[in-house]
């Protein structure tokens, strides 16, 4: 039996060889089948650019090697070129083309291009060592493994090309198998190491030393994900990103071991699909999953897919494509996507969900395109794609980003890296102008805080978000969000310090619309919407000219509100945000309100209580904020009319007349 016969005949893998994928994609996906043929049309004339969906640093400018191709270039000093360059995700373009058109040159570039890097790229030259990262090894073994299934037919696969490519990928598991330590346990490396040892395990020629591969790449998943994946389905290392590539690969083990009837360890499917939902929680409701830590602008549908599939959940499919798409399809196969169009779809239940473990809170008006969708994050940093977020907030509206993180634009340690990284481009607070994290370089900082005092809940038809941190040598923040309709919100940020200080805060919007001053605070205005920020409580405010970055290598530049408090001890500022579509104005006010005490008949001092007067349209609340403890012995507090208790507590001034108001924290 030749070669060819153990790949293609004797595996069950990502899809039945019997379906014929190309003719499928050509009728319903010809955007991005047109798409796929130019990039192995680019590899074809050796001319490497990195845009996939999947492509984790993306470039904007082709490489070209006019003759041979020097695998081991690094231009504009970024080696994360050279990385992506040696993962060879380009060769599944090759692959794909070849399935579509049966044209025999994507098939003899392929073989051209992996034995010229099988004789050039040596494991053991150190001159080689950024292609032999076992990062790299792990989706190697991915994009081979499956490009070669593409080429079924081809008679540019010879016996030798196919004993080439066996030898290599043997190779590559047997590194895979050597080396296994803290780091990988801890880390994404370690999962996409050890999804590509299963793959092979799986589809090379079965023997007793593949078997090892497969087993033994599945007890050490099954280790990182129990370590990696808090309880409530987060990847430890906050970033959506590599969430979503670790849940990748995650999926497409169960794919296989669910193919060839391969038992996975005790928790790892529950694991695996709790991590769907976190994927479906960091979705905007324009599909493309949040700029939180080391993340892009990326279309999450094809993950959300095969979850959907995998699971059977019809709560999944929700948020994920009514049939399979160009990429998963692929991966799935046609008789899949069959089973998978018969799957009924169930809105997700509940608009307020909370990542307790990792930190994030997410509010949402509805599960549609132009609904509104708040993120708010207090958690642990993570790994090394995490950013100096604490406290941070993401709105969406109206269809497009509105207050949203920058991004993370570079690896490359310096000034760039830490720009994007640093806290001063999240949506958060600073003292005296320093970033709460200090960072040594692109993956490390000297400096951590703690989260603390972190609430979510829904009461009444208001959502309220709270978390704060101990940092700047134990000085404490804390942030307040009250959702008192889908386009208004107040955050109240209370900021408690031993000596005199100067904090700030920073507001970054859409790089899409305009901000400029008003009578009343700030304004935003894009095509779709039109925000208003009004502040109680700060010193001074400025608007400055900063970037955000929605891919790798590429930003754009925006508008941020910055705004300034000087304090001695304690202060705290309240901000309102209001949200109106741009044709749909609804003007907004607030107003500080004087709080009194009703049982010791005195006016309650600025740090133990405040409250607002806020008004839309032609609804209008009372916010009562208590930054202590106030009511001793016994006491009540009124507030314009409003009498009640607690620490937060919102009063609809036209429904809660007469009334206690609704207590929010008590």
């Amino acid at each position: 039996m030749g070669m060819d016969a153990f790949f293609f005949k004797n595996r069950n893998s990502f899809f039945d060889r019997k379906d014929d994928i190309g003719e499928y994609v050509k009728r319903t996906c010809p955007e991005q089948v047109a798409e796929v043929m130019k990039a192995a049309d680019d590899v074809c004339q050796q001319k490497f650019i990195f845009n996939l969906r999947r492509d984790m640093e993306r470039t904007y400018e082709y490489v070209e090697f006019k003759d041979q191709i020097d695998w081991l270039h690094i231009p504009k000093n970024d080696p994360e070129w050279s990385f992506q360059f040696n993962r060879h995700h380009y060769w599944i373009c090759l692959g794909q083309a070849y399935a579509i058109s049966k044209n025999e040159k994507y098939a003899k570039t392929f073989v051209s291009q992996l034995l010229d890097w099988i004789d050039k790229v040596k494991k053991n030259d150190p001159a080689c060592s950024n292609a032999w990262r076992t990062i790299e090894i792990g989706l190697r073994l991915e994009y081979w493994l499956k490009s070669i299934r593409y080429f079924e037919g081809s008679p540019s696969l010879t016996e030798e090309v196919y004993k080439a490519f066996a030898d290599s990928v043997t190779e590559h598991c047997e590194m895979a198998m050597e080396i296994y330590d803290e780091f990988r346990v801890m880390s994404n490396w370690g999962i996409m190491q050890h999804h590509g040892l299963f793959l092979a395990g799986v589809m090379l020629p079965e023997t007793e030393r593949t078997r090892e591969y497969r087993d033994t790449a599945l007890q050490r998943l099954a280790q990182e994900v129990m370590i990696q994946v808090y309880d409530d389905g987060s990847d430890w290392e906050q970033s959506p990103m590599y969430h979503n590539e670790v849940l990748h690969d995650l999926l497409d083990v169960i794919i296989l071991a669910r193919r060839n009837a391969i038992y996975l360890p005790e928790g790892f499917m529950d694991k695996v699909h709790k991590m769907c939902y976190v994927t479906m929680y960091y979705t905007k409701p324009n599909h493309m999953e949040l700029l939180a830590g080391d993340s892009d602008n990326i279309d999450m549908r094809d993950i959300l897919t095969k979850g959907a599939y995998l699971f059977s959940d019809r709560v999944l499919k929700f948020s994920a494509y009514d049939s399979f798409d160009f990429d998963v399809i692929w991966d799935l196969g046609y008789k899949a996507m069959q089973s998978y169009e018969q799957l009924p779809q169930i809105m997700p239940s509940g608009l307020l969900h909370a990542l307790a473990d990792s930190g994030n809170y997410f509010w949402r008006s509805g599960w549609n395109e132009n609904d509104t969708y708040f993120h708010f994050h207090c958690g642990t940093l993570g790994a090394g794609h995490g950013h100096s977020d604490m406290l941070h907030i993401n709105l969406y509206a109206n269809g497009e980003d509105v207050l949203t993180d920058t991004g993370r634009y570079t690896y490359v340690a310096g000034g760039e890296r830490y720009a994007f990284k640093d806290s001063s481009a999240h949506n958060t607070i600073t003292m005296d102008g320093k970033n709460f994290l200090h960072w040594v370089d692109s993956w490390c900082t000297d400096q951590f805080t703690q989260p603390v005092n972190r609430v979510c809940k829904d009461k009444n038809g208001y959502a309220y978000i709270e978390g704060g941190y101990i940092g700047y040598n134990n000085q404490f923040v804390n942030r307040k969000i009250v959702c008192l309709q889908p386009d208004l919100y107040l955050i109240a940020d209370e900021l408690y310090a031993q000596a005199e200080h100067t904090w700030q805060q920073y507001f970054h919007f859409n790089h899409e619309g305009n901000v400029s001053k008003s009578d009343t605070g700030y304004s935003y205005k894009s095509d779709k919407s039109f925000v208003e920020l009004l502040q109680v409580g700060n010193d001074t405010a400025e608007i400055a000219d900063t970037r955000m970055s929605l891919n790798y290598n590429s930003f754009k530049k925006n508008q941020t509100v910055k705004t300034n408090v000087s304090c001695n001890g304690f202060a705290a500022i309240f901000t309102l945000i209001s949200v109106n579509r741009s044709n749909d104005i609804q003007p907004c006010a607030m107003k500080k309100l004087v709080v009194h005490s009703t049982f010791k008949k005195i006016v309650f001092s600025d740090d133990l209580i405040e409250a607002v007067s806020i008004t839309k349209g032609t609804e209008t609340y009372t916010v009562v904020c208590a930054h202590k403890d106030w009511a001793a012995p016994t006491d009540t507090f009124e507030a314009d009319g409003c009498i009640g208790f607690g620490k937060v507590v919102v009063f609809n001034k036209k429904r809660d007349t007469g009334k206690s108001g609704t207590v929010l924290l008590w």
